[in-house]
């Protein structure tokens, strides 16, 4: 599986979660993407309108943030493995008077995904973290961070350190959630977006993918060591 490559699900597995999203307003699914035991694995919230249509993710204009973070710290698409807690678009449905036409019609938003939502897709994340078996897993906003630490951690609380432990995964009965007993290094990070809504951001995002660029640096002399 190169870095170009999708990943492939057991039938199986996208049928059980899309079973557990009906009668959720989401549409589509959109695979995560990447190489398998990659140095970095993205976790974000959920695909948005432009990669439920083109199915790549982090396509759209957080997508561009992203890819200029990543040749920041001297990775590219290719060699990280990309995915979101929800590989769904959950969307609002919301009626507005069009501009142009005056006329009221009826318009499907993005919006964040629910804690059920996110459940619903957890053991497409679980199978993803088990096949992937990154080196570290950044969570990039609070969605993908709380799905895998838990609700104490905040990305505004917890941006830029890292935490090694066990993750949380779906339980047997798949109704909640447990610890994993293997081990994990996570970087929480701020969603890409966040800099559209706070330019006051900047600073405090170049610092925290500072941060993961010295991790890379630290892993290959490891890795050299040791060869």
């Amino acid at each position: 599986m190169k870095g170009d490559k999708k990943m492939n699900y057991p039938d199986q597995l996208v049928k059980e979660a899309t079973e557990r999203m009906n009668g959720k307003n989401v549409e589509g699914f959109v695979t995560g993407q990447g190489p398998l035991h990659p140095k970095l694995m993205l976790v974000g919230e959920a695909p948005g309108k432009t990669e439920i249509e083109n199915h790549v993710p982090f396509s759209g204009q957080a997508g561009k943030e992203l890819m200029h973070a990543l040749s920041l710290v001297g990775l590219t698409r290719e060699e990280v493995y990309i995915t979101s807690a929800v590989r769904s678009r959950p969307y609002r449905i919301l009626q507005r008077v069009n501009k142009h036409s005056q006329q009221i019609e009826t318009v499907y938003p993005n919006r964040t995904p629910t804690k059920a939502e996110v459940l619903a897709h957890a053991l497409i994340l679980d199978y993803e973290i088990e096949q992937v078996q990154p080196k570290l897993i950044a969570t990039l906003g609070n969605i993908g961070l709380k799905r895998l630490l838990g609700n104490t951690f905040t990305i505004s609380k917890n941006h830029g350190q890292f935490y090694k432990g066990p993750i949380l995964k779906l339980n047997k009965q798949k109704d909640t959630y447990e610890w994993s007993k293997k081990t994990y290094t996570v970087l929480p990070l701020f969603h890409p977006a966040a800099i559209f809504y706070n330019r006051s951001l900047t600073k405090t995002l170049d610092e925290d993918w500072s941060k993961l660029a010295q991790w890379l640096k630290n892993e290959t002399i490891s890795s050299t060591e040791k060869t």
